[in-house]
């Protein structure tokens, strides 16, 4: 924890509080990396879909109904997880519904045809659904830990720390994989055990989450439904007020839909398109989170220097140059440099974004404000893989014109960068102007 000086957390706030947060980030992250990038999503559509070109559809339908369902819930649930102080609470019940769904995977390869298909959607919509909860619910911990000037280091401290948990499970399933491989056994024998290993990672991983991170927030209402939902309107109705918080949405919303299609499909176009087998991808996906860690705690403290804008912008750049190279190069020596530019722009953006957004929440509403960036990220989430596996279908499978699309969403998320004001946002949310001094860290 000698990774940031105690200037970066709030008064009261101990070391060992951030780091029982960000072993959340360590919990979840083996979820992404293991069901949704590396091992569940090549599976879902070379081994339940049997290689079928409607299969990259199915598999980014099952994930856009996840994002569907939590963008239009997760805001209210913030407010009312705001108004009873009650973070920690709904926090720990999402985390056990993300546990179980993903242990439930296991069963998907002994269900074959349209049963087999149905199922592994709906556990992959239950399970993806909970998790979108948890990386909300926890996001909205973090200005509670750190200072406006210390947000940046802090969420990159935490990013970094997720990246070496979904390294850890990877690694672990890897390992199976290697050894089932080497004695001859099926994706449909080892694929099961993955899952199991990823479930039990993260519900330990995050015990230690809820035994560290105390729930600082007080109630701030009666609580009941109609009152969250209240909250929520009025909000929407003070939009103006935080116009450079609702520019950030919408930033999000185009870079974060580029953003998902590598999460969601990098394994799916390493295989498909590239050429590599299960094991090559795993071992991808693992520099992968190993050059995001590098990014992510390195970007987060030059975005505390030069400006989370800037910081942002030089991520999105990196992004447009990952599509370009992943769209035209043919050898897998040419898509590991793609995968290693990825992995650092995948690190700073995430980092970045979810500090600015920690600067330009209210102090009282940030479990209903990270309720609203968690919006955005899940109709990204929506529209960036939706529309890659719809490009794919229509283009009779041809992946590489999809990810190069790709490259529109980051475009489109650089020029909704530029109109954002970090000083007015904090000024904004604060209701007041901060004092002189502490203004620096903020602007770009």
């Amino acid at each position: 924890m000698a990774l940031f000086s105690q200037s970066a957390l709030r008064p009261g706030v101990r070391k060992r509080e951030v780091f029982g947060w960000a072993m959340y980030d360590f919990a979840n992250s083996g979820y992404t990396t293991v069901v949704i990038t590396a091992v569940f999503a090549a599976y879902f559509v070379g081994g339940i879909a049997k290689g079928a070109p409607w299969g990259p559809f199915a598999w980014t339908s099952a994930l856009s109904i996840a994002y569907a369902i939590v963008m239009l819930s997760m805001p209210a649930i913030g407010a009312w997880a705001d108004l009873h102080g009650a973070k920690k609470k709904v926090l720990a019940i999402v985390t056990a519904g993300c546990v179980l769904g993903t242990a439930a995977l296991a069963v998907t390869p002994q269900f074959g045809g349209a049963a087999g298909v149905a199922l592994a959607m709906a556990l992959v919509v239950i399970s993806n659904a909970f998790y979108s909860y948890g990386e909300s619910l926890t996001g909205a911990f973090l200005p509670e830990l750190a200072t406006a000037e210390g947000m940046g280091k802090v969420s990159g401290w935490g990013w970094a720390f997720g990246y070496i948990g979904g390294m850890l499970a990877l690694g672990l399933c890897l390992a199976y994989v290697l050894w089932s491989q080497a004695h001859g056994l099926p994706a449909s024998h080892f694929v099961p055990v993955t899952m199991l290993i990823t479930a039990v990672i993260y519900g330990l991983a995050a015990c230690v989450t809820f035994a560290l991170l105390p729930e600082r927030a007080v109630p701030t209402g009666s609580g009941d439904r109609r009152s969250a939902w209240q909250q929520l309107r009025e909000t929407f109705h003070q939009a103006r007020a935080y116009r450079d918080f609702m520019w950030l949405l919408a930033c999000t919303v185009c870079y974060q839909g580029g953003v998902a299609v590598a999460i969601t499909l990098a394994a799916i176009y390493a295989e498909q398109v590239i050429g590599f087998v299960p094991s090559e991808t795993m071992v991808l996906i693992f520099v992968l989170n190993i050059a995001a860690a590098l990014g992510a705690f390195g970007f987060g403290y030059l975005q505390d220097r030069v400006g989370h804008r800037r910081a942002l912008a030089g991520a999105l750049v990196a992004w447009i140059a990952v599509c370009l190279i992943a769209a035209s190069v043919t050898t897998k020596g040419g898509f590991w440099w793609a995968a290693a530019i990825a992995g650092l722009a995948m690190g700073s953006s995430q980092s970045a974004g979810r500090a600015m957004t920690g600067v330009l929440a209210p102090p009282r509403q940030l479990a209903e404000f990270f309720g609203l960036w968690t919006f955005a990220t899940r109709l990204a989430g929506i529209i960036g893989p939706l529309s890659y596996g719809a490009i794919t279908w229509m283009t009779a499978g041809n992946q590489r014109v999809a990810i190069l699309a790709t490259a529109g969403l980051f475009i489109a998320g650089l020029v909704l960068l530029f109109p954002i004001d970090m000083r007015r946002g904090r000024a904004a949310a604060l209701d007041s102007a901060p004092p002189p001094g502490r203004l620096s860290a903020l602007t770009d």
